[in-house]
């Protein structure tokens, strides 16, 4: 065979490569992006509420009971068909979760991955307990299913995403995906005392600095602050708007928002710090109680009121005894899927 018969193509090899590179521009065109939200945060302070308003759903809230999981889709019209998911994990009760927490981070990973903690201002006893527990067990959870260089490369998008140019970012702990730090019910945060309002922000202001986090008020009651909560929902989950925070405000007299990289030590008015003193100080300011309920029972006091016939109740039992065979299902699933992809690789 002569060198022109070998390097001569026919038409059915032409075409054949010409189907191919449609696929792949096709492909490429109706990639589906895929991003995570997991709320976690104070028990009963409006977490589904903010989840269905941000879904577009009319359900009414129901107690979460353990981890529910729901998710959007959005199609972004031009060249092709782009489809975005948005995955929306919801923690119910911080007590005993340290499993529960892990299940996100376990199934989507950090790259594209973020958290909302949504806390109680109604309760400012109660608000460094719920966000250092937040804070803890999101640390466990990366720790422990992500590779040092994962968590490298997400502080690096961090540290991004506040400016690289920030005069404190080498004074700060960055968390390796983005957080933004809800405080709910600020209808009634805003009547309480002047010098417990002033603690509760800086408290949440300096914690938000120093782990690179957004900060917003919220309230349903206040149409302006729902919408840009659900703004802030629709910018994690699909990107848009490009900039949810309109402008900041830290004055502690009214609503604090203020975006990723918005704050500075300096204008919270305090000196660096850590997490672990920023907790000793307003701990120290405002003294923390503990939750005479469900929340706060020992493991042992709990099993004896399940043991306690005294104690049952038929449908919580139900109610719980499916809950667990779903995350026992939804857990194997997970380990499932992670083994097969690490096959595939």
């Amino acid at each position: 065979m002569t060198e022109t018969a070998q390097n001569f193509e026919s038409i059915q090899d032409i075409a054949i490569k010409l189907v191919q590179e449609q696929m792949k521009n096709s492909n490429a065109n109706n990639e589906t992006k895929e991003r995570t939200i997991f709320v976690l945060g104070s028990k009963g302070v409006g977490k589904t509420t903010i989840i269905n308003r941000f879904l577009d759903r009319d359900d009414p809230a129901r107690p979460t009971l353990a981890l529910e999981y729901s998710f959007g889709r959005r199609t972004s019209p031009g060249q092709g068909v782009q489809k975005q998911v948005c995955n929306v994990w919801e923690l119910g009760c911080l007590a005993n979760s340290n499993q529960l927490v892990e299940v996100p981070v376990r199934s989507h990973g950090i790259e594209n991955f973020f958290a909302l903690i949504v806390l109680d201002l109604s309760e400012p006893a109660h608000i460094w307990t719920h966000l250092e527990a937040s804070l803890n067990g999101l640390r466990e959870a990366y720790r422990n299913n992500c590779h040092d260089a994962e968590i490298t490369k997400g502080r690096e998008r961090t540290r991004e995403k506040i400016g690289n140019e920030h005069p404190d970012v080498n004074t700060l702990e960055l968390f390796p995906f983005p957080c933004v730090i809800v405080g709910g019910k600020y209808d009634i945060f805003q009547d309480l005392d002047s010098e417990i309002k002033k603690h509760v922000c800086r408290c949440l202001r300096s914690i938000a600095h120093t782990i690179g986090a957004a900060l917003v008020f919220y309230s349903v009651k206040n149409s302006a602050l729902a919408k840009t909560m659900r703004d802030t929902m629709n910018h994690l989950g699909f990107g848009s708007p490009s900039n949810p925070f309109r402008s900041n405000s830290t004055d502690y007299n009214g609503p604090l928002i203020i975006a990723f990289g918005g704050d500075s030590w300096e204008k919270i008015g305090v000196t660096p710090s850590n997490s672990d003193r920023i907790g000793i100080v307003y701990v120290t300011a405002v003294p923390q109680k503990e939750k005479k309920d469900q929340d706060n029972n020992s493991d042992t006091d709990k099993n004896a009121e399940n043991k306690d016939l005294g104690f049952r109740e038929a449908y919580i039992d139900e109610l719980r005894a499916q809950k667990d065979e779903e995350l026992l299902r939804l857990i194997k699933d997970i380990e499932l899927k992670s083994k097969f992809e690490t096959i595939i690789v």
